[in-house]
């Protein structure tokens, strides 16, 4: 968060599962892909991404492994218990010590052993501050209420949620997705960067609380579970600012961004041309995610083999501009553009995607702007990741010139191998 210098455009705050991300539909990931494109495109520079989920901070890096995910600039994991920041998960150690207060796990876990309609989560399900179950739906009501009792007898000061129709949290009070929420609007509001307009996102009972936060727009996305269906109609079905959306998960989402007019909601992924997808001004983050996208669809097959692309490509970058291969190699910017004509439709019919992430720009000097981003690749065996930097200069006529592009591995990457990778 510390990379704004004013109030946020947009803070998006989403759950992972089946709201973010489409476990069960969407083989492809192309809903997440496309929120990925028009987050990058239009809003990675001034506005901040949320994730607030209820897996543990090791659950949700063994998702990023598994999804075409970004990094979000805050996570919050364990059913709003735990904080961090940025790439490197820079704990919240403030937010940690107010878990803590008169919460006691060992205590717990003694009570909730006496409650044999209780079935304990997967070790790495468990943290610190959150104690999971698993529970039938027609027993939750009546265990919540004498357990909520016994704990309170013992000093302790908690909440039990209930979701996902069979998923029992026990978390400190002052836990919750809405309550990291609320504490990260302080905190933005204390800097001087509170966000002038909040999208909350969820599927399912533990994101009820993100509803209740105050001035916040909302979107249950179209597959939500019946136990947050049911709140909305006893609780927020005549808010305006809450919606249910037409579509499954991240197309919600972006459904949604259309519909409170957080603009823009077209993602570059739905539009169909490359020569089409243009920004009204001089963008270089918009360029940078322009060429991967077509980088995908070119290894893909999915755009026509012409020669007039690779012309147009060739003509925006400077003659003597130089690409360096993560190998270290050095090559001429337009030879690679040339060799890159040659894998035309090589993918098509696998399992390959190509997708930019922490897309930002710098200006340097009038009219020269630095980007770095990381650009992944995945094909059915392997993840693939490059951190890269590619510089621009300004042209006389408008638009934009390559200059020079770096890349070297990322540490994300699953393998190095430099073999098939082209830019």
């Amino acid at each position: 968060m510390e990379r704004l210098i004013s109030p946020p455009r947009l803070m998006i705050v989403s759950d992972l599962d089946d709201t973010m991300v489409d476990r069960h539909n969407d083989p492809e990931n192309l809903s997440l892909l496309r929120f990925n494109s028009l987050w990058e495109d239009a809003f990675r520079n001034d506005s901040l991404l949320v994730f607030s989920t209820g897996r543990t901070l090791p659950m949700y890096k063994k998702l990023r492994k598994e999804r075409p995910m970004l990094t979000p600039d805050v996570i919050v994991t364990s059913v709003g218990t735990e904080i961090a920041y940025g790439k490197s998960m820079v704990t919240d150690d403030s937010w940690a010590n107010i878990m803590n207060n008169k919460w006691d796990r060992g205590i717990v876990e003694e009570e909730t052993s006496k409650f044999p309609e209780l079935t304990i989560q997967r070790e790495c399900d468990q943290r610190p501050n959150k104690v999971s179950f698993f529970i039938d739906k027609s027993k939750a009501q009546e265990v919540t209420k004498e357990l909520y009792q016994r704990l309170e007898k013992r000093g302790l000061e908690i909440k039990i949620i209930f979701s996902g129709g069979k998923a029992l949290d026990v978390l400190p009070k002052g836990g919750g997705k809405g309550q990291a929420l609320a504490y990260l609007l302080n905190k933005l509001r204390a800097e001087g960067k509170l966000p002038v307009n909040t999208l909350v996102c969820g599927d399912s009972g533990n994101d009820t609380e993100l509803f209740t936060v105050p001035n916040v727009f909302g979107v249950m996305v179209n597959n939500s579970q019946e136990e947050l269906l049911e709140w909305y109609e006893e609780n927020a079905k005549d808010n305006a600012k809450i919606i249910h959306a037409s579509e499954k998960c991240a197309g919600g989402i972006l459904e949604a961004i259309g519909h409170f007019k957080l603009c823009p909601n077209l993602s570059p992924r739905d539009v169909s041309g490359f020569l089409e997808c243009k920004a009204d001004n001089v963008n270089p983050g918009h360029e940078v995610v322009k060429f991967f996208l077509f980088y995908e669809r070119w290894r893909r097959g999915e755009v026509e083999n012409c020669e007039a692309y690779i012309a147009s490509l060739k003509a925006s970058c400077r003659p003597g501009g130089v690409f360096v291969h993560p190998s270290g190699a050095e090559k001429c910017l337009r030879d690679t553009i040339d060799e890159l004509g040659k894998y035309h439709g090589d993918k098509k019919d696998k399992k390959f995607r190509a997708w930019t992430d922490q897309v930002l720009a710098t200006d340097t000097n009038p009219g020269t702007w630095i980007v770095k981003l990381d650009k992944w690749e995945q094909t059915e065996n392997e993840r693939k990741c490059c951190r890269t930097t590619v510089k621009f200069t300004s042209k006389e006529n408008g638009g934009l010139v390559w200059e020079n592009m770096q890349q070297t591995w990322s540490e994300e990457s699953e393998m190095k191998d430099d073999s098939n990778w082209i830019i």
